[in-house]
């Protein structure tokens, strides 16, 4: 079974590498960007045919090493 994980900076915390990016989008010339937020995506490889087990690891994975739940959210697509 495959998943993509998505973790992302909570709205209001402070993004200084979205704001890295969107000056070089704008130095590069490339207009109309703004608002530029970052985040990290696993995609990961888990061995079981229950989607609601995996859906379950897959959380506490989240919960105790992929994410900082303090400042980041997570989604997990199965």
């Amino acid at each position: 079974m495959k998943a993509r994980i998505v973790v992302t900076l909570k709205n209001g915390v402070l993004d200084p590498q979205g704001k890295a990016i969107e000056g070089a989008l704008e130095a590069l010339n490339i207009k109309g960007v703004s608002n530029v937020r970052q985040g990290k995506v696993f995609d990961v490889d888990i061995f079981t045919d229950d989607s609601v087990a995996a859906k379950q690891n897959l959380q506490a994975a989240c919960e105790k090493l992929l994410a900082n739940t303090v400042i980041e959210n997570y989604s997990i697509e199965i």
